[in-house]
């Protein structure tokens, strides 16, 4: 039994007609149907009901041909796999991305890479840490996008950039008066914040000094919510520094943005992958592209 042999059972099933499987296999129709013979005598069972118009799998031959496709796909892993090991950038790479960072660094890293390596394809996958760093252990996502620390021994680590935060106030607010804030001076108003499981959520509330158990909070689903509730005099918040100028404004005069004083508050973004995942060398070459060209406004790491 060979696997080519394997891979004729298999176009047979599939085009139900020997003379069109023997085509899709670039063979002669005798030559298909004899090295099938070959493998029946060889298996000392019957894989196919020939006297139908459409040739179809025996109930064995059903259960044989699962089992051959199952070798069939795997063995064109194994020279994907070593034609990957020769060409790390020509791939499909499965990426995780924060919400928090996606719509707004994701059209500058995307156009980079492209640039750089146009065989490398990436599927991406807008989740939040948790999910991210999840499908990161079951094998869903090759690699994520993420604001660290991100702490598990599994994974691999490679710091990308940090992004400075700004203070975005309603219009007229008396901080607005300021060219420059301090993080103290945010502490005692009231901050609008991202949902439960936002890692920026989580930095604002530290920036900010506000994990006092009766404090009142805002809640928002994204930054753009977010900005729009400035807007509307409802409070105070966050932006990470890509996100100042992208996306829609309810009006150019509704929202104030303000740095702040040094020490800057901000994310550290990182590219993260498992160590033990094949081919490290596609995510080291990624993370050094998007490392050589920073988007303006962020600080290299």
């Amino acid at each position: 039994m060979t696997l080519q042999e394997l891979k004729y059972l298999v176009a047979l099933a599939d085009h139900g007609h020997f003379g069109r499987a023997a085509e899709s296999c670039f063979i002669t129709q005798s030559t298909l149907s004899t090295q099938l013979k070959k493998l029946e005598d060889f298996l000392g069972v019957t894989l196919f009901d020939r006297s139908l118009k459409r040739v179809t799998p025996t109930p064995i031959g059903q259960e044989i041909l699962q089992a051959a496709r199952n070798i069939v796909e795997e063995s064109e892993r194994i020279k994907e796999l070593a034609r990957h090991a020769q060409e790390p950038m020509t791939r499909t790479l499965r990426l995780g991305v924060i919400p928090t960072l996606g719509p707004y660094y994701l059209p500058h890293a995307l156009t980079l890479v492209h640039k750089k390596h146009p065989g490398l394809r990436m599927l991406l996958r807008e989740e939040m840490t948790p999910q991210i760093l999840d499908h990161l252990a079951d094998g869903k996502l090759d690699a994520g996008l993420l604001a660290l620390p991100v702490t598990d021994d599994n994974l691999r680590v490679e710091p990308l950039f940090y992004e400075p935060f700004f203070a975005a106030l309603p219009a007229g607010h008396e901080l607005a008066r300021r060219d420059v804030l301090k993080a103290a001076d945010i502490m005692a108003e009231k901050l609008l914040l991202l949902d439960e499981g936002h890692c920026l959520r989580d930095q604002a509330l530290d920036v900010c000094g506000a994990r006092s158990p009766g404090r009142e909070e805002v809640r928002a689903t994204s930054l753009e919510t977010l900005r729009q509730m400035v807007g509307m005099g409802l409070g105070v918040t966050l932006l990470p520094a890509l996100s100042v100028d992208a996306g829609p404004r309810i009006g150019k005069k509704s929202v104030e943005i303000r740095p702040f004083r040094k020490p800057v508050p901000g994310r550290t973004i990182g590219l993260v992958w498992r160590k033990r995942a094949p081919f490290p060398e596609t995510f080291e070459r990624l993370a050094a592209t998007l490392k050589a060209s920073l988007p303006p406004d962020v600080e290299a790491v």
